[in-house]
């Protein structure tokens, strides 16, 4: 069985590692800020000091980290990733970065003798814990074929989308909808709520009819009781649609939608929204609305 490093141990990290390690495999863990891998350390993984440890130690090295600057800094220090890289190593990269940044990483592994695939994830926290993500590789079934044993334990469904950088665009797509399917929830309901309709009705409404959505299911508690733990930050959302306009823009696209989304969770970022979750970006609009 082959040894697994894992690199990131946040929000999605620790869920999606944990379920590596309760499946039975031999888990080698970092993460930069001490202290967040005890509750893998305490079910038998172990805890490295620097990413080139984990790297040496493992046959497989999955990174789950914030944005692009935080994979440079690991895979390019003193004691990083390309240290340990070499023949038969291999890099899946599960973060969610431009398609641009991807092809990057990819040929700093490529250069050193290992082996580079970007698998971004589609789900948040809950999905996470219940192994029910879906996997976005940017890969062929046949290069991964081998990874499949780990893939199935992460998520309920891979979905192969060729050549590397192509899995960091099609998280870039999903996100999109997401960004525009939240925004539009919110806005239904800031309409209701001020058309005097009781909001219990429109909830069971929605719940009923073909604008029903697992989205809508997992956030209906939240806007029932105006209160947004984190499943998806928001700022994280704001970050990806910030990669998504790049993206958009380098092809020369007019997404009105996806443009006003920005917008809308930029400013709940700047007011004050950003570690709660993505959907208390109807509390922006509602700071809007406010006469």
């Amino acid at each position: 069985m082959k040894k697994i490093g894992w690199i990131g141990l946040g929000a999605m990290g620790t869920p999606m590692a944990t379920n590596l390690q309760r499946a039975g495999f031999d888990m080698q863990v970092y993460n930069r800020t001490k202290g967040k891998a005890s509750s893998l350390v305490s079910i038998g993984a172990f805890e490295h000091s620097s990413p080139l440890s984990v790297i040496m130690d493992s046959d497989v090295t999955f990174l789950m980290l914030t944005n692009a600057d935080a994979i440079h800094e690991v895979l390019t220090r003193e004691n990083g990733v390309l240290r340990g890289i070499g023949p038969g190593k291999i890099v899946i990269d599960m973060s969610t970065i431009a398609p641009g940044e991807t092809r990057k990483f990819a040929e700093m592994v490529r250069n050193n003798g290992g082996m580079y695939i970007d698998a971004p994830v589609s789900g948040s926290v809950g999905a996470a814990v219940t192994s029910q993500l879906v996997v976005l590789a940017g890969a062929s079934a046949a290069d991964t074929t081998s990874l499949d044993q780990f893939f199935d334990v992460l998520g309920k469904k891979t979905i192969y989308f060729g050549d590397v950088g192509n899995g960091s665009k099609a998280k870039l797509v999903i996100n999109q909808l997401l960004a525009i399917t939240g925004q539009g929830i919110a806005e239904t309901l800031l309409f209701a709520e001020n058309a005097g309709l009781d909001l219990e009705n429109v909830f069971e409404m929605i719940s009923n009819s073909g604008m029903n959505t697992g989205l809508f299911q997992t956030k209906i508690e939240m806007f029932r009781n105006k209160e947004f733990p984190s499943a998806f930050m928001l700022e994280l959302m704001d970050k990806d649609l910030g990669l998504i306009d790049q993206e958009i823009c380098s092809l020369q696209l007019d997404l009105p939608l996806t443009s006003k989304a920005r917008s809308t969770y930029s400013l709940a970022k700047k007011y004050g929204f950003a570690k709660m979750d993505m959907a208390a970006v109807y509390l922006e609009l509602c700071r809007k609305n406010t006469k």
